[in-house]
């Protein structure tokens, strides 16, 4: 077997699944590192109205790709349990097929995202200080995010077979250019918010380009030959199954989270600053959770193609066992040096202030995060990504929309804490009713196999 493949339905998990997360973890984590470092020199650089610009998008811009997103999902599932069946025309076709669909749905977004961004952002209640500076970063952004779209579907298919070495070097490549870009446009040409989008389009469009040619010149099963891209009906269809649901997940978590950044909004741009810095230190113990929540959607969806139900039991609970000693280790280390990490992002003592009071309440509680996504991960791996959506939807969404609309309307109830609060609730929530599906769903194969 090549050394960029696992075979993930045979011999020990953990060693196993370290071996698929690793490699993800880092890869999530230096881009982290590297967008870390791009908010600091706009922060430093540009002003604190320029990092509220663009750390105020976060949630638009997820929310406009996670439809898209959720399909690269789908590649990801139908690829590995092709892969685990030893299916390869079949694999061979979803390869094709997925790369033509990435290509599409980055054209899609470059329209919506160029020509609707600022109108949302006004909806969002953006400050006039900070909507003009938005709306720059966002048109070009989203004029190249087919870069994003190519590099995210690509990797999706490499980690189907195992591979998350090679997309770590290809991001590592990616963000060094991108910080050196940042630096160069934001400092010595003074070009700002405009500085920090272009930088990120010419990185990404450098990965997208690194991703495709490992594609060409991949062995027969993964091999992308241009000459080739169609879409192929019954697996495009399959690709929907899993993935749509799995992107309107996405948009519903990202819609709720646009409500609550209009509801930030609504303190001023002191806050938006404090949040956008908080949001980010986030990310760091999040994309560590969420590299053994895609190692247990791609385990589980193999080990779903080789119909060993016992196998994919005992890599959920593995999963779940990592994903909470590293969500709750690293919150508790990141929550203890909030004020000095939230000062790499501003030299304001206030915006730090508003960083910390976010961070008290997520950091102590994110482990139910990860765990929550992870469960819901593994259920899509064995064949079902319609009751997350449900799941997501009650447990998180509604009740995040329902919690702002009307207790956070209560006078003495209209505080940011009580804005933050509903993200610890939701995840409880959530994961609680993940827990009866998994339970039911893995009984029905039980029976079935």
């Amino acid at each position: 077997m090549s050394s960029n493949q696992i075979n993930m339905t045979e011999g020990p998990i953990l060693g196993k699944l370290l071996k698929f997360s690793i490699p993800l973890v880092l890869s999530s984590l230096l881009q982290l590192l590297f967008n870390a470092a791009d908010i600091g020199v706009v922060g430093r650089f540009a002003g604190d109205n320029s990092l509220a610009a663009v750390g105020s998008t976060g949630s638009l811009i997820n929310l406009l790709i996670n439809l898209f997103m959720g399909l690269s999902v789908g590649t990801n599932v139908v690829a590995a349990n092709y892969f685990g069946a030893k299916k390869i025309q079949e694999l061979q076709d979803t390869v094709h097929t997925s790369i033509l669909v990435s290509i599409i749905s980055g054209l899609i977004l470059t329209v919506v995202g160029v020509f609707g961004s600022k109108y949302i952002l006004i909806m969002m209640q953006a400050p006039d200080e900070v909507l003009n500076l938005a709306t720059i970063y966002l048109k070009i952004y989203f004029g190249g995010i087919t870069s994003t779209m190519i590099y995210n579907f690509g990797s999706a298919l490499l980690r189907a077979k195992g591979d998350t070495k090679r997309p770590l070097y290809i991001l590592f490549a990616a963000g060094v250019i991108n910080l050196v870009l940042n630096l160069i446009f934001v400092i010595y040409f003074n070009m700002d918010v405009a500085g920090v989008a272009w930088a990120t389009i010419i990185s990404q469009t450098i990965a997208a380009i690194c991703v495709v040619l490992i594609l060409l010149r991949e062995e027969e099963a993964f091999k992308l030959n241009i000459k080739k891209l169609k879409i192929n009906n019954p697996i495009l269809t399959k690709i929907i199954k899993i993935g749509l649901p799995a992107g309107f997940q996405g948009i519903m978590f990202s819609f709720s989270n646009v409500i609550i950044q209009s509801s930030v909004n609504s303190f001023g741009a002191t806050l938006i600053a404090g949040n956008s810095a908080a949001c980010n230190l986030e990310g760091f113990v999040y994309t560590s959770m969420n590299g053994f929540s895609q190692g247990s959607l791609t385990f589980c969806s193999q080990n779903m193609g080789a119909k060993k139900i016992d196998r994919i039991k005992k890599v959920i609970l593995i999963s779940q066992a990592c994903i909470f000693v590293i969500g709750a280790v690293l919150g508790l280390s990141f929550y203890a040096m909030g004020n000095t990490l939230l000062s790499i992002y501003t030299t304001s003592s206030e915006v730090i202030k508003e960083g910390m009071g976010r961070l008290v309440v997520i950091f102590t509680t994110y482990y139910l995060c990860g765990m929550m996504d992870g469960l819901a991960n593994s259920i899509r791996g064995i064949g079902h990504s319609l009751m997350p959506v449900i799941s997501s939807l009650c447990g998180a969404c509604l009740f995040r929309i329902i919690w702002l609309f009307t207790i956070f309307q209560i006078p003495k109830f209209h505080t940011p804490f009580m804005i933050f609060v509903t993200y610890p609730i939701s995840w409880i929530l959530t994961f609680a009713v993940n827990i009866i599906f998994y339970r039911k769903y893995i009984k029905q194969l039980e029976n079935k196999m």
